[in-house]
């Protein structure tokens, strides 16, 4: 890893280590995790399983303990290595690596006989590509709520920033896609411009289209427009304020405002630094 990179490994290790990110659909998907390379290792032997919730301090995992499972645990001294691999969208092969943890309490999974959720805790600090993964879902679910409405007005700069496609696109009004243009967007919600009729549009429905590059990805992001605005010079057309369903917004795309704020913030400092006058 860069310099840099390591710098932000270690801000996320500190700031984040003790809160647990919870492995749903989302997630896995935006984290890139492959599920049928998740095992756990104990011994010589290799256990799949699913795993379900991760601090940087420890990890909760389902697995069938009907398998020899238990009896090995007892062997090891539950001692563990958690075995797990993620896409890695800037190289053709996946990242895998393991864990050291120990195993500290198994309960029933769902009240199941077969099924247990084991609870581990790790014995040394994870590795960095773990710490990286996790640290960029946290650290842009904590800005999603400090910074929600700060907003990013969509400029051919900001454009290629944030690595948005296009500024056209859709916004689904009662599942009828309208086409539309972006004039800015935030954790909490954005603006877009299109042809219609204000009281027809205020207060329905919507999902917006995001379009991104490298990697490419779309989100459709569910809200509904709550207030209008008149475009100057443009009798048929109207500026149309979206508030997203906060519960419901991907955090993929959290994670892309998260990092062009994160960007600016980081231009902003060196620019500061290069305006300050060297003591003499």
């Amino acid at each position: 890893m860069g310099i840099i990179t390591t710098q932000k490994v270690a801000t996320y290790y500190e700031r984040y280590k003790g809160i647990d990110v919870t492995f749903t659909k989302d997630m896995i998907q935006t984290t890139g995790l492959i599920t049928e390379q998740v095992h756990l290792k104990c011994g010589s032997d290799f256990w799949p399983c699913v795993f379900f919730a991760t601090s940087f301090q420890g990890a909760r995992i389902v697995a069938n303990t009907k398998s020899g499972l238990l009896g090995k645990l007892q062997q090891a001294n539950n001692l563990v290595s958690l075995r797990l691999c993620f896409k890695n969208p800037e190289m053709e092969n996946p990242v895998t690596f393991f864990v050291a943890g120990r195993v500290m309490g198994t309960i029933p999974y769902k009240n199941s006989n077969e099924i247990s959720m084991l609870t581990i805790q790790f014995t040394q600090r994870p590795p960095d590509d773990l710490i990286e993964v996790i640290g960029r879902v946290l650290d842009a679910n904590v800005n999603s709520a400090k910074r929600k409405d700060e907003r990013i007005t969509i400029t051919t700069e900001s454009q290629r920033k944030i690595k948005l496609f296009a500024k056209e696109t859709a916004a689904f009004v009662q599942g009828v896609p309208r086409r539309c243009i972006l004039r800015d967007m935030s954790f909490s919600g954005a603006k877009v411009i299109m042809m219609g009729v204000a009281k027809f549009l205020v207060n329905k429905e919507t999902a917006l289209r995001f379009d991104f590059d490298d990697p490419r990805e779309t989100f459709l992001v569910k809200g509904k427009f709550i207030r209008s605005e008149n475009v100057e010079g443009k009798k048929e057309m109207i500026a149309l304020a979206t508030e997203f369903d906060e519960a419901l917004v991907p955090m993929g795309y959290k994670i892309r405002i998260n990092e062009y704020l994160n960007t600016l913030r980081a231009d902003s400092r060196v620019q500061e630094n290069e305006n300050t006058p060297a003591d003499k």
